[in-house]
């Protein structure tokens, strides 16, 4: 045994000796430079190598290098030596034209074995036009600092703006756009990117923010110019509305740090950079959006879902006993406007008791879009036996990429259900109480006891003559009870079995309990889960008042149902209003006033509603 942990002993100081002495080659260079414009292309290696073979400069001029230099460190932390060595090779070079272009890896070798780099993407951009060729000086870094200082101090336009850049300015409702708000500067010092921002309130598009991190510069050729840019601001706008919605201006703040040239008396001053600050307001300017309405012709399983889309379905079981549960997921994966995407209706069969059902999301926020997965898990539980089939579910939806509505479908599933044995007992039962005719008298010897004292309105069974009072009154009654018991559960078993009709006539409880659930939800400062109350009780409320399935429903089809029904515009408009509010209020930054308003809002027009009598 001890044999055996000393050879794993030495085995993880080998792989941990090794792990500490791989070697690292990486080749490093500026990802946009200037033409004409002199960079600097770095090879640094963590172990002492020799004979560096670097790639052909095809498209650039080789000024100088390599330069090679050397560091090394040693730190000791909780008494563990920590030891690292650098290598570095420098070259100069220049480009000869503009581009894009890759400079191919190099090779050397560590210990005699070749190690290969990484390669390199450079972009080469064009130079300054004459006009501004004193920004191009202090972008190559030939002036010298007083200079760029002084010219600094001059903060105009022309130096120093922001702008604002949306990747689409045409497209459909629903159709995610990115917006960009990026700062450019050239002969200015920035000691801070932002300060004071005031973002406009994008109204008419749900907005989803995406995170920046750390703030990057980065070269741009614009409008004849070189500039260092900053991207500030990033989102992703869902238009919820057609026709042409500005975005108002967004107000920033760049604080710029200029030396202070009445400070400075000698050259120790400028030695030790006397600067003041100076808060420079900026103005990105307002962007229009031209958002189309989508095509006609919907489908009739669209629920406003816009992008690119998939799905896929699995069932836990197709053999399985009554009063079993099963549970059908679907899952929905693309890219778009994924947070809006309502759930698909399923058609279960007949005596199936159907749960509400469980919705996961795993979305992430990309340039591209809102993007991954919605995964829905449907329960239900037949009560009794048979052969029954699920219908495939359909999910429509409208692709951005080719401008026309698409339709996917899971299959249909079969369902081979076996009695229970619950179910089997309970039938023999009926059987037997239903086949049973004659009860059999024991100890027939002991009848009833007759008492002096019996009381007057206990009547003998010898009283009870044919066609007597008492024997109508005793028999008669009975048998009227149990009829018209009986007509009053037929009808009443009829009226059950029409399921439209029950679900209209309870249309108004389940929407008032989705209330109450949606009004506790509310108490507790629930916001997601309070608006998806909030949004479940008024589509259900009109799935089940106009006898369509939800997944049939939206919003043109819902006023134009409610118009032929002769509800008020008003009304209509109210309801539009609410519908729309819920469905992305969710993701939306609101208040407690704001969800307060929100409730009484569809409590109010459901009420409106029920008391149309639709």
């Amino acid at each position: 045994m001890k044999k055996i942990l000393s050879i794993l002993f030495i085995c993880s100081m080998a792989l941990i000796t090794y792990a500490a002495d791989a070697v690292e080659f990486k080749a490093s260079a500026p990802a946009q430079v200037i033409m004409g414009k002199p960079f600097q292309l770095t090879y640094s290696v963590n172990q002492r190598a020799k004979d560096l073979r670097a790639p052909e400069f095809v498209d650039f001029d080789y000024i100088a290098g390599p330069y090679t230099s050397q560091s090394s460190s040693t730190s000791f932390v909780n008494g563990k030596r920590t030891s690292s060595f650098t290598l570095t090779y420098t070259y100069t070079l220049i480009p000869n034209k503009e581009g894009v272009f890759t400079l191919p890896p190099a090779t050397i070798k560590v210990d005699g074995e070749q190690y290969t780099s990484n390669g390199v993407r450079i972009t080469v951009l064009p130079p300054d036009e004459p006009t501004h060729a004193g920004a191009a000086r202090q972008q190559s870094g030939n002036v010298s600092a007083s200079t760029q200082q002084r010219e600094a101090a001059n903060v105009n336009a022309e130096n120093i703006f922001m702008r604002t850049l949306a990747s689409k300015t045409k497209v459909h409702e629903q159709e995610v756009i990115l917006l960009t708000y990026k700062l450019y500067f050239a002969g200015v010092d920035v000691a801070q990117f932002t300060n004071n921002t005031r973002l406009p309130e994008f109204k008419g598009f749900l907005k989803q923010e995406l995170e920046i991190g750390e703030i990057q510069t980065e070269l741009e050729h614009y409008n004849g110019r070189n500039y260092q840019t900053a991207v500030i601001y990033r989102t992703l706008l869902f238009p919820q509305r057609s026709g042409d919605i500005v975005i108002d201006p967004a107000q920033f703040e760049a604080v710029l740090r200029v030396q202070n040239r009445a400070q400075v008396r000698s050259i120790f001053d400028d030695f030790f950079n006397s600067y003041t600050t100076v808060a420079k307001p900026l103005t990105a300017p307002s962007v229009t959006i031209h958002v189309s309405e989508l095509p006609a012709g919907k489908p009739a399983g669209f629920s406003g879902g816009v992008g690119q889309f998939a799905i896929n379905s699995r069932i836990s079981n197709t053999d399985l006993q009554a009063n079993e549960a099963v549970t059908l997921t679907l899952t929905i994966q693309g890219a778009g406007n994924m947070k809006l995407l309502k759930t698909p209706a399923v058609d279960w069969p007949e005596g199936f008791e159907v749960y509400d059902p469980k919705v996961t999301n795993n979305f992430k926020n990309t340039l591209s879009g809102v993007s991954g997965t919605k995964t829905i898990e449907y329960l239900a539980i037949p009560r009794a036996g048979g052969t029954y089939t699920i219908p495939a579910v359909q999910f429509a939806y409208y692709d951005t990429q080719s401008d026309t509505y698409k339709t996917l479908s899971t299959p249909e599933y079969t369902l081979n259900i076996a009695r229970s044995a619950n179910e089997e007992s309970s039938a023999a039962v009926v059987n037997n109480f239903v086949q049973k005719e004659n009860i059999q008298q024991f100890g027939s010897d002991i009848r009833y006891i007759y008492t002096n004292d019996q009381p007057r309105f206990i009547l003998q069974a010898s009283s009870l003559t044919f066609g007597s009072l008492a024997f109508w009154t005793w028999y008669g009654a009975p048998t009227l009870l149990a009829a018209i018991l009986f007509f009053l559960f037929r009808k009443q078993i009829k009226e059950n079995a029409d399921i439209t009709r029950v679900r209209y006539k309870k249309a108004n409880k389940v929407a008032q309990r989705r209330l109450k659930a949606a009004e506790k939800l509310l108490k507790e400062n629930q916001k997601e889960a309070f608006y998806e109350e909030i949004e479940r009780a008024a589509w259900t409320y009109l799935s089940d008042r106009l006898s369509i399935p939800t997944a049939q429903l939206n919003k043109e089809n819902i006023a134009q149902i409610l118009s032929n029904k002769g509800i008020s515009q008003t009304v209509i408009g109210e309801l539009h209003r609410v519908l729309t509010t819920a469905e992305f209020a969710r993701y939306a930054p609101t208040s407690d006033h704001a969800m307060q308003d929100m409730y009484n809002d569809t409590t109010n027009i459901i009420n409106q509603l029920e008391n149309a009598k639709l």
